[in-house]
């Protein structure tokens, strides 16, 4: 299973998961824009970050937030999650015996 992945670098940190780039763009417009204060802002990027939500351009209203905030976010649109049906650790073993270091030496 692949998703997509931010990480916003604060007090505490935070992580936002979602199964594809377009529905975390959505989440974080919810969760960080929309939730900001609009008098941390002046008027014109406040209006250019409003517009971004009204016309759900998430990803403008994500990048805009982070131009005028300076807030650090990293932001990965594909990361796979080890689920434990696909990869049993029974097998782990049996793996373990192909990987580079448990190849002969020499």
């Amino acid at each position: 299973m692949l998703v997509s992945c931010a990480v916003v670098h604060g007090t505490p940190p935070q992580v936002f998961l979602a199964d594809d780039l377009d529905t975390l763009n959505w989440v974080l417009a919810l969760q960080l824009v929309a939730q900001s204060r609009a008098e941390d802002f002046a008027e014109a990027v406040r209006h250019d970050l409003r517009e971004a939500l009204l016309d759900e351009r998430w990803g403008d209203a994500v990048a805009g937030w982070i131009t005028a905030t300076g807030q650090a976010v990293d932001v990965f649109a594909s990361y796979d999650v080890h689920e434990h049906d696909r990869l049993p650790p029974e097998l782990a073993a049996v793996e373990l015996q192909f990987t580079p270091l448990f190849r002969a030496e020499g």
